[in-house]
C-alpha cells in the first residue's frame, strides 16, 4: 500500500514538472519568435510544494523514503543528503532498539511495528524532485514534497507566522491516523485548517501561470486526500466528513468487525448510560460512573481492591483522577503518559502488593508503554478503548497470576450510543448493534 501511494505521489509530481517545463519552452519559443505568448499556461499553484505526507514518528519517514526511492533506482537517479537523513531519522549510532531486538512475543506485534526505530514526533523535511535526482532537506518553498509530523508543521507555522507553503497542496497523505489520535489531535486540525488557504505573500510567483481555481480560492475542492488508519475514531470520522471537500466526492472503506477474543468463562458486564446529545456525553458518563458504578464497587469488599480503572480519553482521565483525589478515601495509583519510569515502577509494585486498591490507567499510557500489569481482579472500563486489542490484553492480565479462575475476575464497560465505533471493534458489528439498541 505504501509503495503504491508513493508511486502515485511521484507520478503526480513528475507530470506536474513536465507540464511546467513544456510550457516554459512554449513561452521561450514565442518570445524568441516575436509571437504572442500562449494563454493556456496555467500550470502552477501559489507555491511549489504539491504533495504533503503527514506521519506520527521519524521512523515512518524512513519507511516512506524507502518507498519513494524504490521507484528511483541508483545510479541513474541520485538521492542527495541520504546519509544526513538516515543520521537524523534513524536511531543514533550505537543505540540499541529494544523492541526490534526483543525476543519474539515479548511485546505485541503491533507495538513493535509502531515503535521500532526513532519515535521522535517533531520533524519536517522538504524533498525536491528533478529528472535525475531527489534532494532531501530542500527549502520548503523550493521543494515538491513535504514529509512531516503535525507537530513539526505546527512549529514551522508558528515560527514563520504563516503557512503559505501549504497553500498549493494537491495530494494529501495522512498515514497511521490511529497513532496520530494518540498524540495531540489539535496539531492535525491546525494543519488541516491551513491547507489550500490564500497565501499572505506572493513568494515571487508568476500570477499568469497560476491555475484559476487557486485564484478563486477553490483549491481545497480539487485536492486529493488519502487517509490511512487501522480503525476509525470520532476524530478521524469528523475530519473525513468536514475537511474533505473534493468535488469528485469521497469514499471510505467500511468493515464488519468480529468480536474480540476474551478468556473463556469471563463475565463481561456492558453498562449503558442514556445520553441524548454528544455535547452532554462527557458529563453524563462521569455522573453515571460516580453515582452508580463507583458506589457499587466500593460497597463490595472484593471489588473495592485489585481494581483497574481504564480511561480512554485524556480529559476524562484527569477528571476521574481528581475525583479519586478529592472525594474518595481510597488508596490508588496512577499510570498516565506523563508517568516517569520510577513512577511506573512504584505504581505497579504498590498495586500488585495490595498497598494501592485502585490503579488508574490511561489509554495513551498503554499505547506508548504496553506494560503487563499483575494483581488485577476487577476491571472497569470508563469507556471502550479505541484499540480493541487493549481490551483483550487487560482481560488476560489477571491470569498472569497463578491460581486465578475466570470466576475471580469482574469486568464492567461503561458506554453510550456515541461509543458505536469503539463498541463495534470489541463486541463485533452485530453485537454492538444489539448493545446500542438497549434502552
Amino acid at each position: 500500500m505504501r509503495e503504491a501511494i508513493a508511486l502515485h505521489a511521484l507520478n503526480h509530481i513528475t507530470k506536474k514538472r513536465r507540464r511546467v517545463l513544456k510550457n516554459n519552452e512554449r513561452l521561450t519559443h514565442a518570445s524568441k519568435s516575436g509571437l504572442p505568448a500562449p494563454e493556456d499556461v496555467q500550470d502552477q499553484g501559489f507555491t511549489r510544494p504539491s504533495v504533503l505526507i503527514l506521519l506520527p514518528f521519524r521512523s515512518f519517514a524512513l519507511r516512506w523514503l524507502a518507498a519513494l526511492t524504490a521507484h528511483t533506482p541508483a545510479p541513474a537517479y541520485q538521492v542527495e543528503n541520504r546519509s544526513r537523513f538516515h543520521a537524523e531519522y534513524d536511531l543514533p549510532q550505537g543505540a540499541v532498539d529494544k523492541l526490534a531486538n526483543a525476543e519474539p512475543g515479548a511485546y505485541p506485534r503491533d507495538h513493535v511495528e509502531m515503535f521500532r526505530g526513532n519515535v521522535d514526533d517533531a520533524f519536517r523535511v522538504g524533498i525536491k524532485m528533478t529528472r535525475k535526482s531527489m534532494k532531501l532537506f530542500a527549502e520548503f518553498y523550493g521543494c515538491d514534497l513535504i514529509v512531516a509530523s503535525p507537530l513539526g508543521l505546527r512549529m514551522s507555522i508558528e515560527k514563520e507566522k504563516n503557512a503559505d507553503f501549504l497553500s498549493s497542496i494537491e495530494v494529501l497523505i495522512i498515514d497511521q491516523m490511529d497513532a496520530l489520535t494518540m498524540q495531540n489531535w489539535e496539531h492535525v486540525q491546525l494543519v488541516m485548517s491551513h491547507l489550500n488557504q490564500l497565501p499572505k505573500e506572493s513568494h515571487d510567483v508568476d500570477f499568469s501561470r497560476i491555475k484559476p481555481w487557486y485564484l478563486d480560492g477553490h483549491a481545497a475542492y480539487l485536492r486529493q486526500s488519502i487517509l490511512l488508519t487501522a480503525y476509525e475514531t470520532p476524530e478521524t470520522r469528523a475530519l473525513f466528513n468536514g475537511s474533505l471537500k473534493n468535488v469528485a466526492g469521497k469514499i471510505r472503506t467500511d468493515r464488519r468487525w468480529a468480536p474480540v477474543e476474551v478468556p473463556e468463562g469471563l463475565d463481561q458486564n456492558f453498562v449503558q448510560f442514556d445520553c441524548s446529545s454528544p455535547k452532554d456525553e462527557a458529563d453524563k458518563r462521569f455522573k453515571h460512573f460516580t453515582t452508580h458504578i463507583l458506589p457499587t464497587v466500593l460497597q463490595s469488599a472484593v471489588q473495592s481492591t485489585n481494581t483497574v480503572v481504564f480511561v480512554p480519553s485524556s480529559f476524562d482521565f484527569i477528571r476521574v483522577q481528581n475525583h479519586f483525589r478529592k472525594n474518595l478515601g481510597v488508596s490508588y495509583a496512577v499510570l498516565s503518559e506523563y508517568s516517569s519510569n520510577q513512577d511506573i515502577s512504584r505504581a505497579r509494585q504498590a498495586f500488585f502488593s495490595g498497598q494501592k486498591a485502585f490503579l488508574l490507567v490511561s489509554e495513551r499510557f498503554h499505547f506508548f508503554r504496553r506494560y503487563k500489569i499483575r494483581g488485577i481482579r476487577n476491571l472497569i472500563f470508563y469507556g471502550p478503548p479505541d484499540h480493541p486489542q487493549f481490551y483483550t490484553e487487560f482481560l488476560s492480565y489477571p491470569f498472569l497470576d497463578e491460581g486465578v479462575e475466570a470466576s475471580d475476575v469482574t469486568c464492567r464497560v461503561l458506554y453510550s450510543k456515541y461509543d458505536w465505533l469503539r463498541m463495534e471493534r470489541i463486541a463485533g458489528t452485530e453485537g454492538a448493534m444489539e448493545l446500542v439498541k438497549r434502552s
